[in-house]
């Protein structure tokens, strides 16, 4: 009858599966390593918590931002600047370095 025709070797959907394959394969271990680096990063806060708790010692307190006030006082001392400085009585250096000084 008919002659038999040779089989015909698909290579690129073998070629696109490796690819693909590979790529999943390579994000899996980066996000596993991220969750590694993670679970380490909050082991060792744990541990510094731990050991500030049994020393009896309360967490180390952020220190405010310059942008933020610390308290009502150092309000107050930045309007009497603002004051002096509006009434003649201190320059713009001077109140400049008031305000850095005060705000630290």
């Amino acid at each position: 009858m008919f002659p038999r025709r040779p089989a015909v070797v698909r290579r690129r959907p073998l070629l696109r599966t490796a690819v693909v394959g590979g790529g999943a394969y390579m994000a899996g271990k980066a996000s596993a390593r991220r969750t590694a680096e993670r679970a380490g990063q909050e082991a060792a806060q744990d541990a510094r918590i731990s050991d500030l708790e049994q020393a009896g010692q309360p967490p180390p307190v952020p220190e405010p931002r310059a942008g933020q006030a610390a308290d009502p006082d150092v309000l107050g001392q930045l309007s009497k600047l603002v004051q002096l400085h509006d009434g003649g009585a201190l320059t713009d250096e001077e109140f400049s370095a008031a305000k850095v000084r005060l705000l630290g």
